[in-house]
């Protein structure tokens, strides 16, 4: 990814959502060929030179200070997340993850395995392209029915939930609210691709995705930035119909970019109830065992 030219895009975008009277400027009527504030406006507003924060906006200033960056996030009104995504790009190593050459081959740990396994409610672990790393048969049976089920385990071809949410067909009908889902997955690559600048992994998905996807391009252009968290999701499953349904995650203490993600119901409501039918429908399709799985893909990945 080239962080000049994301550091250049991102306080274009910024600065083009905010309006004068935010911040209390007068404007005396004058017509604006663009919308938002001015780049002087918002060189004062952080109180930076105007040919500091245009060089910045060119993408040719990167080595900007705490200070400044912490200025500027006040001045175009920064929420936590935007605010340390600029500090990312401003300054190169400034949080980013050391350069790492993912493969798909990568297994997940044994435990961790074991622990989605264990889960009653659909449960999948996600890595930071989103490749489904192992996933429960409730999960694999919400989410991704129509997949392997094995998928996850093999060596080179993992299913990713980004492109099933954005290109299967599957994922357009499954998500109730499809283009918030598409803004979500977009927001949380432009995350993850700025923690990991160097991964030529999540930079082809995001390239297959706004080649394959009107949608997707038009979203990513807008540089939203958010990693996931606790969502509330509507789902139009093909077996047990609409779902009410929380996606919690809990991200690994050794391993934050492998995260796992658990999808619950009220407990007695219809949405319980659809879960739990969808269980039994699905309580023969189990894969593997978890151990055997695990074991298998780890003495895979050291031949």
């Amino acid at each position: 990814m080239d962080r000049g030219s994301d550091l250049a895009r991102f306080l274009r975008t910024r600065r083009a959502r905010l309006r004068p009277e935010d911040h209390g400027l007068k404007t005396y009527g004058e017509r604006r060929r663009v919308p938002g504030l001015r780049r002087e406006e918002v060189a004062m507003l952080a109180g930076v030179s105007v040919s500091y924060y245009r060089s910045m906006e060119q993408g040719l200033s990167r080595n900007a200070s705490d200070q400044v960056i912490d200025a500027l996030a006040r001045a175009l009104r920064l929420d936590e997340q935007e605010h340390e995504h600029l500090r990312l790009l401003a300054r190169p190593g400034a949080g980013a993850r050391p350069r790492r050459r993912r493969s798909a081959s990568e297994p997940v740990d044994p435990r961790s395995q074991l622990l989605v396994e264990s889960v009653t409610g659909p449960a999948l672990i996600i890595g930071p392209t989103g490749d489904v790393l192992a996933w429960n048969t409730l999960g694999h049976a919400l989410l991704a029915g129509h997949v392997d089920p094995e998928g996850p385990y093999r060596r080179h071809d993992r299913p990713n939930l980004a492109r099933l949410i954005v290109l299967d067909p599957h994922g357009r009908d499954l998500y109730v609210d499809w283009p918030a889902k598409v803004r979500g997955v977009a927001a949380h690559l432009r995350y993850n691709a700025a923690r990991h600048p160097d991964d030529d992994r999540i930079a082809a998905i995001i390239g297959e995705l706004m080649v394959n996807s009107k949608e997707f391009a038009r979203i990513w252009a807008g540089y939203g930035v958010r990693p996931c968290g606790v969502d509330d999701l509507e789902l139009a499953h093909p077996l047990v119909g609409r779902l009410s349904l929380v996606q919690h995650l809990l991200v690994s203490p050794t391993d934050p970019d492998r995260v796992l993600h658990v999808y619950v119901a009220e407990p007695d409501s219809p949405s319980d109830a659809a879960l739990r039918l969808l269980a039994g429908l699905t309580a023969g399709e189990a894969p593997s065992s978890a151990p055997e799985r695990a074991s298998t893909t780890q003495r895979a990945s050291t031949t």
